[in-house]
C-alpha cells in the first residue's frame, strides 16, 4: 500500500476518480419491452402455479368474486378489458391480503346472437335443410371457438382465473342446474303460462325481455290525434253531457297508429278533470282540461271549453271504433297523465302492458291481430298482410283520414325499443308465453336489495325502482339455440304438463346428455314412466329459456354447485346496464328459489367513451381495440405497443362509477406515468446492487431524521393505497402512487440521496441508512402496485439484487410497514423544510436560467428565516464548515447546493444576485466559494488542501483514503482509480 500512496502524489489529472463513484448497476431495463417481457412473466406465473397455490393455500378466508358471463359471439372490446381488469385488480389485492381467492371465468353461450351468427355463415339455399339439432351443433361449435379466443385475450391482459375450468352455460351440468332453478320456481307457483303482450322482435322472430332492448337516440314515430264518436254516456255523465249527443267525440293520441285495429277501449284518469271543447269546425271533443291550451296550438284552432266533468263520471260510457264495426268502453287507468297527448289513452290490450292490465280489470278481450313476422292477420280486416312497421302505419293513417276521424298527424321523436342484436324496432304483441310472476315474490326481492352493499350507492335506488315497476318476466323464447323449457302439452286440450316428476326427470337426462337430448329423444323418452301410459298423448314444448335466465342461474350452477366456491358471492361486478340485466335476473332467480340475494356487494362501472365523450363506433373510427393497445399496430409510431400494464394503469386511473374516456392522448399520458413509476423502481434497484437487508440494514433508531421522515411518509402513502383498494376507489391508488414516485421520491428524497449513494464509501452508514429506506420503499412499492401493474411488480421482484423472501411478489403479501414509523411531529417539521426547499429551488432556477450558475452545486444559498422555531430547525441542519457530521440531513445536501448560510438579517437580499423575499423567508443565491471537487462536484475552499489528492474536497479525501486503507480501490498506470 505504501508504493501506491507514493504514486498518488504525482497524480493530478481531472477525471481520475470517476470510477470510485458508486453509480447504480442493474439489468432492470428502463424500457419495459412489454410485448416480450409480459408473456414471459405470465409463463413464469403459470409454471410456478402462483395463482393456483395462493387460491388454495393462503391462510385467510375464502373470497369469491363471481364472474358475469360475457357473450361468446365475437372479439373482445375495450369494455371487456375495463371489466375484467377491475375484477382482476380486486382479486389480486385480496390474494395479497392472504385470502383464498377463487375466480371462475364464465361465458354466456346460448341465445339469438349466436344463432344469427351461425345463420349468417350458411348459404340461404342450405338453410331449409338445417334441422334444429344441426343448428344447435353449429351454434355450439361457434360458441366454444369464441370462448377459446376470448379466454386467450383475457389472459393476455394478465387476468388470473381458473381458466382450465370455466363455466359455460352450454355445459350439461350448468344446464341441469338451470333446470333445477326453473323447477324450484315452478313448484313454488312462480312460473305460469299466459297470453299477454310481450316485446316481440319481428326481425328475430321471438319474444324479448326488457334487458334485451335498447333505446337509440333519434327514433321518430308517426303520431296521430284521432276522434272516436261517443255512442252512449254513463248515468253519471248523462245529465251533464246529454246535450252534446250525437256528435260528441273523445280525442286520443298515439305514437303507434298500427295498434288502432287492436283498439278495444279508451282509458281516462279518474282523478283528472275533462273538458268538452268546441273546435273551430263545430265539433265537440272530450280532452283533459289541463291540456286544452296546448291542444289548441297543436290542432291549430281555437278550443272553447263548454263544460267540465271528472274522469270517473265518464266510466262505462261507450264509443264507436272509427274503422271497425264495434264499440268500446271508456275505462279508468291511473297511468294516464297530462304530460302529453290529450289525457285520453287509446287502449289495445294485446299491444301494451298497461293496456293489458286495464283490459284484465274490465274483462276486455285479448285482440292482437299481428303475427310473428309483424304482419297484420285477417282479424285486422282490410290491413291483412301489411307489415305493421312498414306500410301498416301508413295504411291505418290513410283509413282514418278517409273516415274523417284524423285530427292531426305529426312526427314525434322519442325513445322506442329496439332489438339489441338486430338493431331493429320491436313491437308489443300478445302471444302465449311462459312468465315468471315477479308479483309473487317482489317484496322479498326488495327486502333482499336492502341487504346488499351497492357501489356506487345510487345503484340501490336504480335497481329498487326497476324491480318495483317491472312487469312479470317473459322467460320463453321461440328459438332453437338454448335450454328448453321442460314442459309437455296434452295433445287433446293443449294443457301443459309441468310438475316435480317431469322436471326432475328432464333435469336428470340433461345432466347426463346435455340439452340436445330434448331434440334428440322422443317425447316418450323424455317423460317419466307414469306419464308414458296414462291414456294421454303429449308433445314436448319447443320454447327455449331467455338467456337472462341462463346467466341468472349461475349462482346455482357455479357458486352453489362447485365445492371450492360459496354462495352467496362476496361481490358481483359488471357494467351499469346490468341493473336491468344480469344483476336483476340473478337476484330474481336467487330470491325466488332460495330467499336471498346471490351477492353481498354489487359494484357497477360505466361505459368507455372516446376522448370527446362520444360512444365508440367503427363508423366514426374512434374505437380503441385492447389488442392493438397491447401489441401495437402495423404503424408503431401511430399505434405503439403499450403492453397490458398501461391498459391496467388506465383502468385504475378512472372513476369507473361514471362513463370513462379513452383515446390515444390518454394512452400516451398513461404510458408516461407508467414510465415514471418504472424508472423510479429502476433507480431504487440500481442503488441496491451491493445491499443485503439481512446484513446491511440500519436500525430505525440509527436512521437520520430525513430517513425516518421518509418511513413516516410511506406509512401515509401506503395507508391511502390500502384504503383505496378496500373501498374499491382505485383512482386514489393511482394518484397516491404517482405522487409518491414523482413528488416524494424522484423530486425529493432520491434527488437528495444521490450524493449519499454515489459519493459515500460503500459501507458508510450514511449510504447504508439511505439503502435501508430504498429497500423498504422498493419492496412496498412493488407490493402496492401488484394488483394493478402486475407485470411490472413481478419484474421488480425478480430483479431484486438480494435474496427474496418468496418466489413471486404475490406470495410476498401486502405492504409491510411498522406502526412506530409514524411520527406526526417529525412530519410537520419536514413539511416546513420541504416548503423551504421549494422556495430555494425557485431562486436557484432563476439563477440557472440567467446562466449565473450552471448546476445548483455551483451556488451558495443564503437564508433569513423570520420564524424562530423554523430558524433553529434549519440551524441544526447547517453545521459549521469545520464541524464533522454524517452529512445526511445537512441543508446543503437538501438544497443540492455547495454552501448554505443562515443569516440574522435579510439585508443580504439587496446584494444577492438572485433573491426571493416573503414575510417568513428570504432566499438569496450567489456563486459558491472555492473550487469544484473532481469527484463529488461540490465546491469547497478545501479543494487542493490535500497534497495526495489535490483535486478533491476534504470529504472525498476522507472517502478515498478509507477505500485505499480497506483495499477497495487502486490506481492504474494512467492515474485513474478503479475498484478492486
Amino acid at each position: 500500500m505504501s508504493n501506491l500512496a507514493t504514486l498518488l502524489i504525482t497524480v493530478t489529472e481531472a477525471g481520475q476518480y470517476k470510477k470510485t463513484v458508486n453509480l447504480p448497476r442493474t439489468t432492470f431495463d428502463m424500457r419495459a419491452n412489454a410485448v416480450k417481457r409480459e408473456p414471459e412473466l405470465q409463463a413464469f406465473w403459470q409454471e410456478q402455479q402462483i395463482y393456483e397455490d395462493l387460491s388454495q393455500n393462503n391462510p385467510g378466508e375464502l373470497f369469491v368474486l363471481h364472474d358475469g358471463p360475457p357473450y361468446a359471439n365475437g372479439d373482445l372490446h375495450i369494455g371487456h378489458a375495463l371489466n375484467k381488469i377491475l375484477k382482476d385488480t380486486i382479486n389480486k389485492y385480496q390474494l395479497l391480503q392472504g385470502r383464498k381467492v377463487r375466480y371462475v371465468p364464465g361465458w354466456d353461450c346460448h341465445g339469438l346472437p349466436i344463432e344469427l351468427k351461425v345463420l349468417q355463415n350458411i348459404n340461404p339455399e342450405h338453410r331449409a335443410n338445417l334441422t334444429p339439432l344441426k343448428l344447435r351443433w353449429k351454434a355450439r361449435d361457434f360458441a366454444v371457438k369464441t370462448v377459446e379466443k376470448q379466454s386467450k385475450s383475457f389472459q393476455r391482459y394478465g387476468v388470473w382465473a381458473d381458466w382450465e375450468h370455466p363455466y359455460l352455460t352450454l355445459k350439461p351440468e350448468y344446464e341441469a342446474a338451470q333446470i333445477g332453478v326453473f323447477g324450484q320456481m315452478a313448484l313454488k307457483g312462480y312460473i305460469y303460462r299466459g297470453f299477454k303482450p310481450v316485446y316481440w322482435s319481428p326481425s328475430s322472430q321471438t319474444a324479448l325481455a326488457e334487458a334485451e332492448l335498447e333505446y337509440p337516440e333519434g327514433h321518430t314515430s308517426r303520431s296521430i290525434y284521432v276522434a272516436f264518436e261517443v255512442t252512449k254516456l254513463s248515468p253519471e255523465a248523462e245529465n251533464d253531457l246529454a246535450d252534446y249527443l250525437p256528435g260528441l267525440k273523445v280525442a286520443i293520441w298515439t305514437t303507434t297508429p298500427w295498434t288502432i285495429p287492436g283498439n278495444l277501449a279508451v282509458s281516462l284518469n279518474p282523478d283528472l278533470s275533462y273538458a268538452v271543447v268546441k273546435t273551430a269546425t263545430g265539433e265537440h271533443l272530450i280532452v283533459a282540461e289541463d291540456l286544452v291550451e296546448a291542444l289548441a296550438t297543436t290542432l291549430a284552432g281555437d278550443l272553447t271549453v263548454q263544460t267540465t266533468i271528472s274522469g270517473k263520471a265518464l266510466e262505462h260510457s261507450t264509443y264507436r271504433h272509427p274503422l271497425f264495426d264495434r264499440e268500446g268502453p271508456l275505462v279508468m287507468g291511473d297511468y294516464v297523465t297530462t304530460e302529453s297527448g290529450t289525457g285520453l289513452v287509446h287502449t289495445a290490450p294485446g299491444h301494451g302492458q298497461e293496456d293489458y292490465q286495464v283490459g284484465q280489470q274490465y274483462g276486455l278481450a285479448m285482440l292482437s291481430p299481428v303475427d310473428g313476422n309483424g304482419q297484420f292477420t285477417k282479424e285486422a280486416g282490410p290491413f291483412e298482410g301489411l307489415n305493421v312497421l312498414n306500410g301498416g302505419n301508413e295504411a291505418v293513417i290513410e283509413a282514418l283520414k278517409s273516415a274523417g276521424t284524423l285530427l292531426k298527424e305529426e312526427d314525434y321523436v322519442h325513445k322506442y325499443p329496439y332489438d339489441w342484436r338486430t338493431k331493429k324496432p320491436v313491437i308489443l304483441r300478445a302471444t302465449e308465453q311462459w312468465f315468471a310472476s315477479v308479483d309473487g315474490f317482489r317484496k322479498d326481492v326488495l327486502d333482499a336489495i336492502a341487504t346488499v352493499h351497492w357501489i356506487p350507492a345510487q345503484g340501490e335506488n336504480r335497481i329498487t325502482s326497476m324491480v318495483s315497476e317491472r312487469s312479470d318476466w317473459c322467460i320463453s323464447r321461440q328459438r332453437n339455440w338454448g335450454v328448453p323449457i321442460p314442459v309437455f302439452y296434452d295433445e287433446a286440450d293443449g294443457e301443459p304438463l309441468l310438475n316435480e316428476e317431469t322436471i326432475n326427470h328432464a333435469q336428470k337426462i340433461i345432466a347426463e346428455k346435455g340439452s340436445d337430448a330434448w331434440w334428440e329423444l322422443s317425447t316418450e323418452e323424455l317423460l317419466p314412466e307414469p306419464y308414458r301410459s296414462n291414456g294421454h298423448s303429449y308433445r314436448k314444448g319447443t320454447d327455449t329459456m331467455d338467456v337472462w335466465f341462463d346467466s341468472g342461474s349461475s349462482w346455482s350452477a357455479v357458486l352453489d354447485q362447485r365445492e371450492a366456491l360459496k354462495y352467496p358471492a362476496e361481490i358481483y361486478l359488471e357494467g351499469s346496464d346490468q341493473h336491468r340485466g344480469w344483476f336483476q335476473s340473478s337476484l330474481l332467480t336467487s330470491v325466488a328459489a332460495h330467499g336471498q340475494a346471490p351477492y353481498k356487494t354489487v359494484l357497477t362501472h360505466g361505459f368507455v367513451l372516446d376522448e370527446q365523450g362520444r360512444k365508440m363506433s367503427k363508423s366514426i373510427g374512434n374505437v380503441v381495440d385492447p389488442t392493438l393497445v397491447i401489441n401495437g399496430g402495423r404503424n408503431q409510431k401511430q399505434d405503439p405497443p403499450y403492453g397490458a400494464d398501461v391498459l391496467r394503469l388506465w383502468v385504475s386511473s378512472v372513476d369507473y362509477a361514471s362513463d370513462v374516456p379513452l383515446g390515444k392522448n390518454i394512452l400516451k399520458q398513461m404510458s408516461d406515468v407508467y414510465r415514471k413509476i418504472r424508472n423510479t423502481a429502476r433507480f431504487l434497484i440500481g442503488n441496491l446492487h451491493d445491499f443485503d437487508p439481512a446484513q446491511n440494514a440500519v436500525d430505525y433508531a440509527d436512521l437520520s431524521q430525513l430517513d425516518r421522515y421518509m418511513l413516516h411518509r410511506m406509512t401515509e402513502v401506503f395507508a391511502e393505497v390500502t384504503d383505496a383498494f378496500e373501498t374499491y376507489q382505485f383512482f386514489r391508488f393511482f394518484q397516491a402512487v404517482q405522487n409518491f414516485c414523482v413528488v416524494d421520491l424522484s423530486n425529493f428524497y432520491l434527488d437528495i440521496a444521490k450524493d449519499r449513494l454515489y459519493i459515500s464509501a460503500p459501507d458508510d452508514v450514511r449510504r447504508r441508512s439511505c439503502q435501508t429506506v430504498l429497500a423498504i420503499a422498493l419492496e412496498n412499492l412493488a407490493r402496492a402496485i401488484a394488483p394493478v401493474l402486475s407485470h411490472m411488480a413481478e419484474d421488480i421482484w425478480q430483479a431484486l439484487p438480494y435474496a427474496k423472501s418468496h418466489a413471486s411478489i404475490f406470495a410476498a403479501g401486502w405492504v409491510q410497514l411498522e406502526d412506530n414509523w409514524q411520527n406526526a411531529s417529525l412530519a410537520a417539521t419536514w413539511s416546513q423544510i420541504r416548503q423551504v426547499r421549494q422556495d430555494v429551488n425557485k431562486v436557484l432556477e432563476e439563477a440557472r436560467s440567467a446562466k449565473t450558475i450552471g448546476s445548483s452545486l455551483e451556488a451558495k444559498v443564503q437564508l433569513h428565516v423570520a420564524d424562530n422555531n423554523l430558524r433553529q430547525t434549519l440551524a441544526d441542519l447547517n453545521p459549521a464548515s469545520d464541524q464533522k457530521t454524517n452529512g445526511i440531513d445537512e441543508l446543503r445536501y437538501l438544497f443540492l447546493a455547495s454552501q448554505v448560510e443562515l443569516l440574522d438579517s435579510n439585508d443580504f437580499a439587496k446584494t444577492a444576485q438572485y433573491s426571493s423575499k416573503s414575510d417568513t423567508l428570504t432566499v438569496g443565491v450567489t456563486p459558491a466559494q472555492g473550487h469544484k471537487c473532481d469527484r463529488c462536484w461540490n465546491y469547497s475552499e478545501h479543494v487542493g488542501a490535500s497534497s495526495q489528492h489535490p483535486l478533491l474536497c476534504e470529504r472525498c479525501v476522507d472517502v478515498i483514503e478509507s477505500l485505499i486503507s480497506h483495499e477497495q480501490i487502486a490506481q492504474n498506470e494512467e492515474g485513474s482509480w478503479h475498484p478492486l
